[in-house]
């Protein structure tokens, strides 16, 4: 048969190259086409919110030099001569971005929600009951497992009843930035010891790591309120979001030595930014008259006028309802698809049940408000908008979602691992939480993080169950609270005008842009690397 044939004849009945090549080339047109146009959308409204051409010419220059042109040029020397070392040092880039941003949200959380010494209390109470199980684990390997299990729900109420009233009762207690320093910075430390450890194999680098973590997280927290800052806020910003960016490039300089050409890539970003903010101190230059800077961020002033107007009361209720969406879909949507998928026997009422989890992650945002509003507000008499209600709604919107992903990603792991484990005579829970959980994990964690970047942009529910457009900043889970996407609807409807429309609203539009493509970023790159590892 000639090559340049065009047709041929298969199992498949008459095929025709020409048309599966047209098909491909349809496909890749659609697919341009997209992109081109959501770029296109990205670019009116980053153009309205960042309103880049209002600054002078010169000021236009120095940002093109400092801030893109010297990462840019890194990262293109390093894709074209070591694509190795590229993702390596696009991965470091990128985990201090992130790092970065969601240190910024655990700062809010620490400085305007939760005291210091409430965070305090929540984490004793956590611990006895985790000690209590530890200690059964060691003590006595005959327990049973549902009775560990009942046992550390017991104690754990208790605890969670009556330890919080007493260590608030402690007369004399270390100062806040102290009291995160062991309850955040000391974790962080133990997970940076953990993560050494497990790399060089050896207690030496793990010590090390640990200590040398423990020290920096002590010293942003010593300068913090020596210069003023605050020595909470410098102790969880570099806890959650410098410490794993500074523990990844130690280990990646101590295992490739001069060969680290990769970390030239944050190296050339952060050099960058720092460039550009000595630059424009000293040749004090006109920058653009932007509505998305720092003031909107921090502003609690959500009203009329646009010029006053911010996004920071809508930020910290977004984080406060993830977090509840997150402990609440998390455990639930895990646990659901565990049972399900090594569990529950093949029969009519499982299958009907696999059909309805099915039709649930399709049914409009909506009709979850709906029912957020009669189960909880009108049947449970709770308080209408609080955090509470809805963060509950939120986990009903996406535990579908995080049911049929994590079903996936348990059903991903092979049988014969399965087997392994069963012929060694473990139990079919020991071979679930050995070997079928941890192997699944980056899915599961890869598909809650998209349900949760599903959630955070959803206005109908919130605006169903009373959630304020308009809020101040909340003090406790219990209190009224608004949110980043029904901020967004109350400045596009209520005071909607073309002040709003051109200024605060593209402003606040590019913000939870930004949130959902991190969020998104960050489940792609645990996809991409648990691929490669497998």
């Amino acid at each position: 048969m000639a090559t340049g044939q065009a047709t041929a004849e298969t199992g498949f009945g008459h095929v025709s190259r020409t048309v599966g090549t047209v098909f491909r080339y349809v496909l890749l047109v659609a697919t341009l086409a997209g992109i081109v146009a959501l770029g296109i959308l990205l670019a009116f409204v980053a153009n309205d919110a960042l309103r880049p051409f209002t600054a002078e010419p010169a000021w236009l220059a120095m940002t093109a030099l400092t801030l893109f042109a010297l990462p840019v040029g890194a990262a293109a020397w390093l894709y074209r001569t070591r694509p190795g070392e590229f993702r390596a040092g696009l991965g470091a880039l990128g985990l201090l971005f992130v790092g970065l941003l969601y240190g910024g949200g655990a700062v809010i959380l620490f400085i305007d929600v939760i005291p210091s010494i409430v965070w305090l209390s929540v984490v004793v109470a956590l611990l006895v009951p985790a000690g209590l199980s530890v200690a059964v684990e060691r003590v006595d390997h005959r327990v049973s497992f549902l009775g560990r299990v009942l046992l550390v729900a017991v104690v754990g109420g208790l605890s969670v009843w009556q330890v919080p009233g007493l260590v608030q009762s402690v007369p004399v207690l270390p100062a806040d930035w102290v009291i995160i320093l062991l309850t955040i910075g000391g974790p962080a430390a133990g997970l940076a010891a953990w993560y050494v450890g497990g790399r060089f194999d050896g207690r030496r680098p793990a010590a090390i790591a640990g200590v040398g973590s423990l020290a920096l997280v002590a010293a942003a927290g010593f300068a913090g309120v020596a210069t003023g800052i605050g020595g909470t806020a410098l102790t969880v910003l570099v806890s959650v979001g410098i410490l794993p960016f500074v523990v990844t490039l130690a280990v990646g300089l101590a295992e490739r030595g001069r060969e680290a050409v990769g970390f030239l890539l944050p190296a050339a970003g952060v050099g960058g930014i720092a460039a550009w903010l000595l630059l424009e101190r000293v040749l004090d230059l006109a920058g653009p008259n932007a509505w998305l800077t720092w003031g909107f961020v921090t502003s609690t002033q959500a009203s009329p006028p646009a010029e006053t107007a911010g996004i920071y009361a809508g930020i910290v209720g977004t984080i406060l309802l993830m977090i509840n969406v997150a402990l609440l879909a998390f455990p639930i949507g895990v646990g659901a698809a565990v049972y399900l998928e090594e569990y529950a026997p093949d029969t009519r009422f499982t299958r009907l049940i696999d059909v309805n989890i099915s039709n649930l992650a399709g049914v409009p945002s909506v009709v979850y408000g709906l029912l957020g509003l009669g189960a909880f507000i009108r049947i449970g008499k709770l308080a209408p908008g609080t955090v509470v209600v809805g963060g509950m709604t939120l986990a009903l919107l996406i535990l579908p979602i995080v049911i049929i992903s994590a079903r996936e990603a348990i059903r991903s792991v092979p049988d014969t691992r399965r087997n392994a484990s069963f012929g060694m005579g473990a139990t079919r829970w020991q071979t679930v939480r050995n070997v079928v959980l941890p192997e699944a994990f980056p899915g599961i964690l890869t598909g809650t993080i998209l349900a949760l970047g599903r959630a955070v942009g959803e206005t109908a529910p919130l605006i169903v169950i009373g959630a304020p457009a308009i809020f101040g900043v909340p003090d406790a889970f219990g209190d009224r609270v608004g949110a980043i996407p029904v901020q967004i609807y109350a400045w596009a409807s209520t005071f909607g005008s073309e002040a709003f429309y051109t200024t605060v609203l593209a402003a606040g539009v590019l913000t939870i842009v930004v949130i959902l493509l991190t969020m998104n970023s960050i489940a792609i790159v645990l996809r991409n690397r648990y691929q490669r590892e497998t």
